[in-house]
């Protein structure tokens, strides 16, 4: 099991995101803390690293741009603050990183770009990687501007660790504005303690979490711990840590044991693993008896009609679809073989016997053990 100091020791590539409680002061942009996660970065790009940002802050910066009091509530007046406030973070940003001679690059991504189809996703990590390997820094932000509900990632947390995933990062720093995830909250309570290290996220993990709402940005503490589980399942790391602590990334990659680290598994999911599990948008739910959980779950195998018991959603070949078992809890997602009509017709059979109801035989399996990614949360 890889420990705290070793994973820190490894990195090549990672991924930092900072939260609008870390970037935003009292009247907009908290321009001190920008320049001083300029150096930082800077300097941990000297040695060696490759680094990509993803940051809120734009509706603060717009909110000071516009003169107004308060955030607006309607979603039109709030995508129009981004709108005019991300010119002015992408400025700020260059500005920092000028003094150090680094060069950025705005991105600016909805939900669709990474779950609707694997020409964009791959062509948004072949852009990732050229901008990396010309030593410029990519700044990734959801576009507010133009998202609905429909395609929207949630939040940054949740946005940083797909990008870790698309990117194969070797490590997920998380800025917020408290040391970590604690046994409660802290900001309300004095007899909580620090929680240093998780390995395993689970639902009292989940329950503490919870109880550590946000303030300015949409995710909260549940949020960061969710996108924990994301990567750390796909043998990624995550820290949770303060932004707003002097020196923290140095301090973290000096062996510092500041915030809260999250062991991952320990082996790393491929790329198209990690697409599959976490990032195509499942069309349906697949019910399998529990041999068939066992099987995939304790075996490695593919799933076979024979262990289907329903159906539910209408998805047609090549499509991902949910698996759950009998207690409903899903368990892994993979694209399936054939589609949800012909699955109806061949749950419960043997494979020597799908020819005789559907007229052909494709494969045998309804779903290969290639194309499915086990998902780490499942319960039996």
């Amino acid at each position: 099991m890889i420990n705290r100091k070793q994973c820190f020791n490894q990195v090549k590539r990672l991924v930092v995101k900072v939260g609008s409680n870390v970037l935003t002061a009292d009247q907009g942009l908290n321009l001190p803390v920008i320049y001083d996660l300029s150096r930082q970065i800077s300097q941990l790009m000297e040695k060696g690293l490759e680094v990509i940002l993803v940051s809120s802050g734009a509706m603060a910066s717009g909110q000071k741009k516009i003169g107004l009091a308060k955030r607006p509530d309607e979603i039109p007046k709030r995508q129009a603050m981004a709108a005019v406030g991300q010119p002015g973070l992408m400025f700020e940003y260059e500005k920092a990183f000028d003094v150090y001679d680094i060069k950025v690059a705005q991105i600016l991504l909805t939900g669709d770009d990474l779950t609707t189809s694997r020409d964009r996703y791959l062509n948004a990590r072949n852009t990732l990687n050229t901008l990396l390997s010309w030593k410029i820094i990519p700044i990734i932000n959801e576009n507010d501007t133009v998202v609905v509900d429909e395609i929207k990632f949630g939040d940054n947390d949740n946005l940083s660790a797909m990008i870790s995933l698309l990117m194969n990062a070797d490590l997920l720093i998380n800025l917020t504005d408290i040391n970590g995830l604690y046994t409660g909250d802290p900001r309300k309570q004095t007899d909580v303690e620090l929680i240093s290290e998780v390995e395993t996220i689970d639902d009292s993990i989940e329950q503490v979490a919870g109880d550590i709402p946000g303030t300015l940005g949409t995710g909260g503490m549940l949020s960061k711990v969710r996108a924990a589980a994301k990567v750390t399942n796909t043998g990624i790391p995550m820290a949770i840590a303060n932004g707003l602590k002097a020196d923290i990334l140095i301090k973290l990659f000096s062996g510092e044991n500041y915030g809260t680290f999250f062991i991952p598994t320990k082996e790393k999911l491929s790329s198209r693993k990690c697409w599959i599990g976490y990032n195509i948008k499942s069309k349906g739910t697949i019910r399998i008896d529990t041999g068939a959980v066992l099987a995939i779950l304790k075996r490695g195998k593919s799933l076979l009609p024979g262990g289907v018991i329903a159906v539910e959603g209408d998805f047609e070949v090549g499509d991902a679809v949910a698996l759950s078992g009998e207690s409903n809890s899903r368990i892994a997602i993979g694209l399936v073989n054939y589609s949800s009509s012909d699955i109806r017709k061949i749950m419960g059979c043997k494979t020597d016997q799908i020819h005789e109801y559907l007229g052909e035989k494709l494969c045998d399996e309804v779903i290969h053990r290639d194309n499915l990614t086990v998902l780490k949360d499942c319960r039996l």
